[in-house]
């Protein structure tokens, strides 16, 4: 039988009339419609379920809520305090996917699922755990904190330290360590479990196509964390007596010091896979108040985007900036936070520009990937090997494309655009908020205007945002309202708004509706005009609107175009980006 949406009704619902909490509650007349109103914006501005926050308001109780809803769908309700279940039941159900449906699976009975689940109205979850378990499912009804209390009691180890063959009898026989002892450090992470874990955590990032692994202390608690596609994701929380002896495998596997625990360190992990992949990790261990923590940042050479025309540039966008970076001399700055894909655009650009008939040298802090055919030097400030040396050496080396990882400090900026102006081209990035506000960035350097306005040929601002899953994107419209609040005009909205997409989630993105990342960009060419107001004294807010003026499209209307393009959605472009002023 078909619900009116079309859908099948999952096994185990008698028919009731298919109708939403909020108006059930409203028929019987448990809320007014000022208190539903009250309660679902609430709800929606804490992102807690309606009844939870029905319950915090005082307008209906828990109990009485799971009493109505069992009468109401003829469904049983279960009290998940007096539930045991089973490790394999919890393995059949992502955590991710009880999190966004507010449910759990309680127990399996030959093909059918039993899920305690907080909202029994919510056919679309049910229809989607059919799809992923391919089991008959039982629905019984429980309160939001109820099941939020069991998901973290049978999830918080479970699920990962499952993936382990048996591990957790292994792990009954280490010992507590000694925090000062170093030789049982040592002897600790050299022992079967916490090598099986470590590696397993760090195939599964690779697996997962994580860009960076935390390996978070806190007082109470010990867990790790990965960066997928821009966002940290909490993947399983070790038993606290393993903390010191996996931040000591990492230490040992990056060649570190595992007896210094009071200064911050830095060290690289490479590793082969079976099928011959090889992956390096960049190492920082931190000391923290409750211990070390270690960020590894993952380098697959494999998952390099060189293709220019495959990172997020407008076709106006990409013919401004290959020709800056094609100009026999001259400066292009990259800006941005640190991991907004700096590297990979300018990887990118010394790919194309990469020739046998060109000298081509970087420096880099640190040197991310090897690239075949270029002159690569690694910075080392402890010995005096630093942006400014190298520049100076770089000069006597006959170049004619010169990287510089980063310009830090006025020395550098200097010798980089002295270089800019006698016959290189060069190469590099700023962290600043946008491109206009680089140019006061240089100035504030100490650099003088007339040499900023002479060596610079452009600049491009950019940030990485999600893209929308293609496996489960769909037709989404966003109100108008919001769009125009957030920078789009009416115009745009018109043309725009039949090509906006949403991901509803899947197994492919891990039911988050977003699979991988674009870049956007801000590219700002230095014209005739931009360089007549650098040196009349212009501020970043007067060169911004007469950029725009002369046709820069800015980050923010950069993501609303790629929203208008279904790559993107409205809240990515709305977190990574800033209102224009």
């Amino acid at each position: 039988m078909a619900n009116q949406d079309g859908r099948r009704k999952p096994s185990g619902y008698f028919p009731v009339p298919v109708k939403s909490m909020g108006d059930l509650l409203l028929r019987e007349r448990l809320v007014s419609p000022e208190q539903l109103k009250n309660a679902t914006e609430q709800a929606q501005r804490t992102g807690r379920h309606l009844s939870d926050t029905l319950d915090t308001l005082g307008y209906v109780d828990g109990s009485q809520l799971v009493d109505f809803l069992s009468r109401q769908y003829q469904v049983p309700s279960i009290d998940l305090s007096q539930v045991d279940i089973a490790e394999d039941v919890v393995r059949l159900v992502p955590r991710e996917v009880c999190e966004r449906h507010e449910l759990l699976p309680v127990a399996l009975h030959r093909s059918t699922l039993v899920v305690a689940i907080v909202d029994p109205g919510n056919y679309h979850a049910i229809d989607d755990l059919k799809f992923l378990t391919g089991l008959n499912i039982e629905v019984v009804v429980a309160g939001s904190e109820e099941v939020a209390r069991a998901r973290e009691r049978f999830y918080g180890q479970q699920d990962q330290l499952a993936l382990l063959d048996d591990m957790n009898e292994q792990i009954e026989f280490l010992q507590e360590e000694d925090d000062d002892d170093a030789d049982e450090l040592a002897r600790s992470s050299e022992e079967a479990p916490v090598v099986r874990l470590v590696n397993l955590v760090l195939v599964d990032a690779i697996r997962r196509g994580a860009s960076d692994i935390h390996i978070e202390s806190y007082e109470k608690m010990f867990r790790v964390r990965y960066r997928m596609d821009g966002v940290l994701h909490e993947m399983m929380r070790p038993p606290m007596k393993l903390r010191s002896a996996m931040v000591s495998r990492v230490k040992i596997m990056s060649q570190l010091d595992i007896a210094e625990r009071r200064l911050p360190q830095d060290g690289r992990i490479k590793l082969k896979l079976a099928d011959g992949k090889e992956v390096d990790f960049r190492v920082s261990v931190l000391p923290t108040l409750f211990g070390e923590k270690i960020v590894l940042r993952l380098l697959d050479k494999s998952n390099l985007q060189l293709d220019m025309t495959k990172l997020g540039f407008d076709a106006d966008e990409l013919e401004k900036f290959q020709h800056a970076i094609h100009q026999p001399f001259g400066m292009v700055l990259v800006t941005g936070p640190t991991g907004s894909g700096k590297t990979t655009t300018l990887y990118s650009a010394l790919s194309e520009l990469n020739k046998v008939s060109e000298n081509l040298s970087t420096a880099e802090d640190p040197v991310e990937f090897n690239l075949e055919g270029i002159n690569q030097v690694q910075m080392n400030e402890s010995i005096g090997l630093s942006f400014a040396s190298v520049l100076r050496s770089f000069l006597r080396q006959d170049p004619d494309i010169i990287l510089v990882g980063e310009i830090r400090d006025f020395e550098t900026a200097e010798i980089g655009i002295k270089a800019a102006l006698t016959g290189h081209l060069v190469l590099s990035t700023l962290h600043t908020n946008d491109a206009p506000s680089t140019i006061s960035r240089l100035l504030n350097m100490g650099v003088e205007p007339f040499m900023v306005t002479a060596s610079l040929n452009l600049i491009a601002a950019q940030r990485l945002v999600r893209r929308v899953c293609k496996e489960c994107a769909e037709p989404f419209a966003y109100e108008k309202e919001g769009c125009m609040t957030g920078g789009m005009s009416e115009d745009q909205y018109g043309e725009w708004s039949g090509g906006m997409r949403k991901g509803i989630g899947c197994r492919i993105c891990g039911e988050t509706g977003y699979k991988g990342r674009v870049a956007l960009y801000e590219i700002l060419p230095i014209t005739d005009a931009l360089k007549d107001a650098v040196l009349q004294g212009y501020s970043a807010t007067e060169i911004k609107r007469l950029a725009v003026s002369e046709g820069m499209q800015t980050l923010r209307m950069s993501g609303l175009r790629k929203m208008g393009q279904g790559v993107t959605s409205l809240e990515e472009v709305l977190r990574v980006t800033r209102a224009d002023n």
